[in-house]
């Protein structure tokens, strides 16, 4: 069993916000892997049970999760299903969120780490005791100076952010299938983005040719 969480905000007026980056890429493995299949009210959140293709040919059963408890307490669901469940958060848990440090179009995969000051892991971290949980972080760039972050990341993408936006949500979701499949370091090793772009390569200086000796 692994469990596979997208954070966002409930309700129609979040719907496509730039905070409901989880919430989408768990909208596409649903409707990839359990098209159709009951949507549940568990763990004070909107629950799908999937099979996704796993390790050695055989099908994974996951937990497919839209915490409906806002964003600023994503952690009371998340530690619900974890202790019904008795999993490890180090290996059978993937928490999908959006990120204002990374530029749109940029996904990220750690084993864990600190929160960057962002709500849904703070209360995640809270409530499960431990930093060590996956997650995949989808960049949506900082908030402009003259606006205030919380409006920011509630509002909606721009056209121009969503032409990077919707291809980082389809790689997101097959980085998630990776994860399943063939595990972490795999979909870190598959999907992440180098830290800085590469430097481009230096060319040699022509060789100093002298004086052309012809008459």
């Amino acid at each position: 069993m692994k469990l596979i969480v997208g954070l966002g905000n409930p309700g129609k007026d979040y719907d496509k916000t730039r905070h409901n980056a989880g919430y989408m890429v768990v909208d596409r493995l649903i409707a990839r892997h359990a098209a159709g299949a009951p949507v549940k009210a568990r763990f004070n959140a909107a629950a799908v049970e999937a099979r996704l293709p796993g390790g050695g040919g055989a099908d994974e059963t996951c937990l497919l999760l839209k915490p409906t408890t806002y964003m600023n307490r994503s952690g009371q669901s998340i530690a619900e299903a974890v202790r019904f469940y008795k999993l490890d958060p180090a290996s059978e848990l993937m928490v999908i969120l959006d990120d204002v440090a990374l530029p749109s179009g940029t996904i990220r995969i750690r084993p864990g780490g600190g929160t960057g000051g962002h709500n849904g892991l703070e209360d995640i971290e809270r409530l499960l005791g431990t930093d060590a949980y996956p997650r995949c972080r989808i960049g949506i760039d900082a908030s402009p100076e003259y606006m205030d972050q919380a409006d920011y990341v509630l509002g909606r993408f721009t056209d121009e952010q969503w032409t990077l936006v919707g291809p980082a949500i389809e790689r997101a979701t097959e980085a998630v299938e990776t994860y399943v499949r063939s595990g972490l370091d795999a979909a870190m090793n598959k999907y992440n983005a180098p830290d800085r772009p590469p430097r481009p390569k230096r060319e040699r200086p022509p060789p100093e040719v002298g004086p052309d000796p012809s008459p």
